[in-house]
């Protein structure tokens, strides 16, 4: 399976992939973790422009160009690679975040987002989990970290408040595929409702 984690910054997605990941590890399934923007030698490249930076540095539309670059190349080296020999691939973020950060949230570019999706990727993943947690804690969680790769958060409360509404959407837009999870809580109660939706769809970890 292709599973992607979705949410806003500081959700816990990141976390959560991983545990995932480790998790059907141990089991014996091959499994490959990734990221976005990310994942491959040249996405990794651009992610530096596209997440470090002042807010301003770039357009919604030139961001949707570039996470479009990063996310062919990625799939290109990792991702169908890895499905095509029988792994699962879990990934932190993937083209849901670009239609609702460029294509809802920055800017009305969502039939855009879509049509640039269909034409340069062309893939979905089989589940999509978005962890849905409270703005204000996850923006002070997420500038917490002092990654230096904090453009996104430094647009502020607001902006994240739009996200929040932006991948609630998708969940019902999307039901079959995107599935809203509580993300508040240890993580140990937010891995426990990951593997209930997974158990729904066969999928156990």
């Amino acid at each position: 399976m292709f599973i992607s984690f979705e949410g806003i910054d500081g959700c816990g997605k990141s976390t959560q992939s991983r545990h995932l990941a480790e998790r059907l590890g141990s089991r014996g399934q091959p499994v490959v973790w990734t990221r976005e923007p990310g994942g491959s030698p040249g996405a990794e490249e651009i992610r530096r422009l596209l997440v470090e930076g002042a807010p301003g540095r770039w357009s919604a539309e030139t961001e949707l160009l570039l996470f479009t670059a990063a996310r062919r190349d990625h799939l290109e080296r990792l991702i169908d690679p890895a499905l095509a020999r029988g792994d699962w691939v879990i990934t932190d973020r993937f083209a849901d975040s670009t239609r609702v950060y460029q294509g809802a949230t920055r800017g009305d570019l969502r039939a855009t987002v879509d049509r640039l999706h269909s034409l340069m990727i062309g893939r979905e993943p089989d589940l999509t989990l978005v962890l849905d947690v409270d703005p204000e804690a996850a923006l002070s969680r997420g500038l917490a970290r002092r990654s230096g790769e904090d453009r996104f958060e430094d647009f502020g409360l607001p902006f994240q408040h739009k996200l929040r509404a932006g991948f609630r959407a998708l969940a019902r837009d999307l039901p079959g595929r995107v599935h809203l999870i509580d993300g508040s809580g240890t993580p140990e109660d937010v891995a426990a409702r990951v593997d209930a939706i997974l158990a729904v769809h066969g999928a156990e970890a």
